[in-house]
């Protein structure tokens, strides 16, 4: 399929749905079919381990043939951010002030936003570094909410430095106009918030080139993440990210025993009704309910068959 066969895939959906699994499944295929894939978890909440049954944690580990994983802890990320930060402003703060920067940065790692901010910066480099050593990226996100934010934030972050970089101008002219010899004057910060623009520029590259990036979520046939799957589409599209493609997971057997799940088989009906009416332009990859969780490789490979 088109879309599992692009170098770069999100997975997203509403907690619970099998996210994890899914995004699994399509690496295992890749690499079944000899990409050198590198699965990677930004949810807080790590299944990979207990789906490959091996520690994987924050170092890109192997997991099997052409497959690789990592787990992003957003506490050590927001750690090594803002350390660089702390690098960053070294011999651009006055010394006497250094104690006090160095404080208010300790503080804003507990402030909202902080983890988002060192996950985004953790997932641009691997967009932009890792491509040169992997085949293929494939991203298992936290839920849908956080994931909106997380691929919002190139557009967001690009407008709010453009207009840092427009006040460092602005005050950079200003001093050169007091100075009255003429000579631009150096601007270490104007220098590292152009940079920065420029990973952010070359981020929201990627994520818009839909010959490289997909994005593909997954749902259950059910009212929540139906609605929820529907909204989130649309406000991806406002961010031009469009989500091209449906895994349904958890879609009862045709042939169930007992009468709940004979009764449950038919309400289920009107929710598959509802996911190829609100869902018509997309392509539907329906997967079945398992009567066993997904915790080893075997397991894997017979997810996998249904992409």
């Amino acid at each position: 399929m088109k879309e599992l066969a692009k170098n770069i895939i999100f997975v997203g959906g509403k907690g619970g749905v099998g996210k994890s699994t899914s995004a699994a499944a399509i690496a295992w295929k890749s690499a079944q079919k000899g990409y050198k894939t590198l699965l990677i978890s930004t949810d807080p909440a790590h299944n990979l381990g207990d789906i490959f049954n091996q520690s994987i944690g924050g170092k890109t580990t192997k997991v099997a043939d052409n497959l690789f994983a990592l787990e992003i802890d957003p506490e050590i990320e927001t750690n090594k951010y803002i350390k660089g930060v702390k690098e960053n402003i070294k011999g651009i703060v006055h010394s006497g002030m250094m104690e006090e920067v160095h404080r208010q940065l300790d503080t804003a790692k507990a402030s909202p936003g902080a983890d988002e901010a060192a996950l985004f910066d953790k997932l641009i480099s691997i967009i932009l570094e890792e491509s040169e050593n992997f085949d293929k990226l494939i991203f298992d996100t936290a839920p849908t909410g956080h994931t909106i934010r997380l691929l919002s934030l190139p557009e967001l972050m690009g407008v709010w430095i453009e207009g840092m970089l427009q006040k460092r101008r602005k005050t950079n002219e200003n001093y050169t106009q007091l100075l009255n010899d003429g000579e631009p004057i150096e601007d270490p910060i104007y220098d590292v918030l152009t940079k920065r623009k420029e990973r952010f520029s070359k981020a929201r590259e990627v994520l818009l080139d839909g010959s490289k990036t997909s994005f593909i979520f997954v749902l259950n046939p059910e009212r929540l993440p139906i609605l929820e799957t529907k909204k989130a589409i649309e406000l991806l599209d406002k961010y031009h990210l469009h989500v091209k493609t449906l895994i349904v997971n958890k879609v009862l057997p045709e042939h169930v025993d007992g009468e709940f799940l004979i009764q449950r088989r038919e309400h289920e009906k009107e929710y598959l009704a509802m996911i190829e009416d609100k869902f018509r332009s997309k392509k539907l990859i329906y997967v079945p309910l398992f009567s066993h969780d997904i915790t080893n490789k075997n397991q894997l490979e017979a997810f996998s068959s249904y992409y």
